[in-house]
């Protein structure tokens, strides 16, 4: 990450573990290995959306609850909270669930003011990219100004993890912060 000032920066995300497409059982989800890359190249900190209930670990399960939510445009409780609003730039990440965030992350979106923010989003997913989230992430988060997100493969992110890494880093040069 290139700048001249010093930057807050905060990598915020969710995570799925157990079951996922294409990895099989995981114990830290895709994004979160994702997440920490990110936190680890630009000094950033932490934070995880955790859902106050828990997704299903079977993949099946969980794609079912997440389709429904989405149907339903579900604002799930979360636990806990963070001052996103001390940060001047926000790494968001979550997998990408039915060509969207899961519905918890846009329950975080929503405590927020995102005024003169910078918002770049992070994905990792099976063959579905971004899915033009970086438009519905400007729209939840009125007055930020997103930039242009990383999608990344969560195969790619669990078994080839210098892979990984390389896209990380490939893709924060290329913000321009």
């Amino acid at each position: 990450m290139k700048t001249d000032k010093k930057v807050k920066v905060l990598v915020v995300f969710f995570s799925h573990t157990g079951e996922n497409y294409a990895v099989g059982n995981n114990t830290k989800g895709n994004t979160h290995i994702v997440a920490e890359m990110i936190a680890e190249a630009t000094g950033g900190r932490l934070f995880e959306i955790v859902p106050e209930k828990a997704y299903p670990e079977t993949y099946q399960e969980c794609v079912e609850v997440a389709k429904q939510e989405k149907e339903r445009n579900a604002r799930p409780a979360v636990r806990g909270d963070i001052a996103a609003e001390e940060y001047d730039v926000v790494f968001l990440g979550y997998p990408n669930w039915w060509s969207d965030m899961p519905m918890a992350v846009y329950t975080f979106l929503e405590k927020h003011d995102w005024s003169g923010k910078t918002l770049l989003p992070f994905c990792t997913h099976e063959g579905s990219g971004l899915s033009g989230m970086e438009r519905k992430i400007a729209d939840a988060c009125k007055g930020a100004t997103v930039g242009r997100g990383l999608a990344l493969r969560g195969a790619t992110a669990q078994n080839k993890r210098d892979e990984a890494r390389k896209a990380v880093r490939s893709w924060l040069e290329r913000s321009d912060l």
